[in-house]
């Protein structure tokens, strides 16, 4: 259970990271309508387009191994049991078992983030994780700053960090009731 402290914390870190993306916004003379706290983000231009004469090699040097190889190096790093990090994850033996023999499958965002919390990761490998099944956690999203504010707390157990998501009137992650 998070005390009241914790929540007004949490309160506050949503609230200080909310302010740097809104002096972004005005810094860089956004309109009001492309703002919304689900695609701000996205709609921002934070890349550079690429040209690369050998599109083979650039491919080659870039990839990374897929998600589920980054996953069961984690796993196999700190020597814990697969069925234990599914069950702290809230996730089924079939749904495991899928992310294990297919190379090609992509989870959900939320049950990557699940998987990290199991994992006990700090933010950088979170984000390596995320990162390796193409997703990101991004400051402009209140789900997003929990889920970041947790891993800085270390706040692992999914039951509380369902709380905080809860408190702000969010979705839960996977293999909860809603």
């Amino acid at each position: 259970m998070l005390d009241k402290k914790l929540l007004e914390e949490l309160q506050e870190y949503i609230d200080s990271h909310s302010n740097i993306a809104s002096s972004y916004i005005i810094l860089n003379n956004i309109s009001e309508s492309d703002i919304s706290e689900s695609n701000i983000c996205y709609s921002l231009n934070f890349t550079k387009p690429v040209s690369n004469n050998n599109l083979e090699d650039y491919i080659e040097i870039k990839r990374t191994p897929p998600f589920n190889k980054i996953l069961f190096s984690f796993i196999d790093n700190i020597g814990a049991k697969d069925s234990d990090i599914y069950k702290r994850a809230g996730l089924d033996r079939r749904h495991f078992s899928k992310i294990r023999s297919n190379p090609n499958y992509r989870p959900s965002k939320n049950t990557i983030i699940a998987l990290a919390l199991a994992l006990r990761l700090d933010k950088d490998n979170t984000d390596k994780l995320l990162e390796s099944a193409g997703y990101a956690l991004n400051n402009c999203d209140s789900f997003d700053l929990i889920i970041q504010f947790c891993l800085e707390k270390k706040i692992y157990e999914i039951d509380n960090v369902n709380e905080a998501l809860a408190y702000f009137s969010l979705k839960h992650l996977v293999g909860t009731e809603e």
